[in-house]
Order: structure tokens, then C-alpha cells, then sequence
């Protein structure tokens, strides 16, 4: 499903004008991601949570050479679905 996909399942389901409902869908992913990218926890109740884990630096191989590279640490956002979710 891609965001055209959910904007038409809202819209069917509720009978909310289109335009509404993207301007809605819009806001909350930029809410959604200035808040990830101030590194703030987003917990949405009965669905999951989304927050940002630093992963450290690594060693790793190139497969093609087999030559050691260092792998820099860098940000990564991890979603926790809720147990009502998992079900």
C-alpha cells in the first residue's frame, strides 16, 4: 500500500473530502518526522512506536574484495508494534 492507497481507504471509509484527507495524511508524517528527526519517541496507543536507535561504528567485508571497511554509526529508526498490533 503506498500513500495513494491509504488517502482512498480513509477517504471510503469516513467520506471525508479527498483533499481533506491528504492534507491530514500529510501533516501527520511531517509531524511524525520532524519529531523522529529531533529524536523524539512516537508512541501511537494500540499500534506501535517509533523512535530512533544509534547504531555504533562496525567493522565489515567487502564481499567483492574481502577487504575490512569500517562501517560509520549512524541513526536508525526502529518501530516496536504494540501486542494488539501483533495479533
Amino acid at each position: 500500500m503506498i500513500k495513494k492507497d491509504l488517502i482512498e481507504e480513509v477517504i471510503h471509509k469516513t467520506g471525508l473530502d479527498k483533499t481533506m484527507v491528504k492534507e491530514v495524511v500529510d501533516s501527520f508524517l511531517e509531524v511524525l518526522t520532524k519529531a523522529l528527526s529531533e529524536n523524539r519517541r512516537v508512541e501511537l496507543r494500540k499500534f506501535g512506536v517509533f523512535e530512533i536507535r544509534r547504531i555504533n561504528a562496525k567493522k565489515a567485508r567487502n564481499p567483492r574484495t574481502g577487504q575490512e571497511v569500517i562501517v560509520p554509526k549512524k541513526d536508525k529508526i526502529i518501530f516496536k508494534p504494540s501486542k494488539i498490533f501483533k495479533k
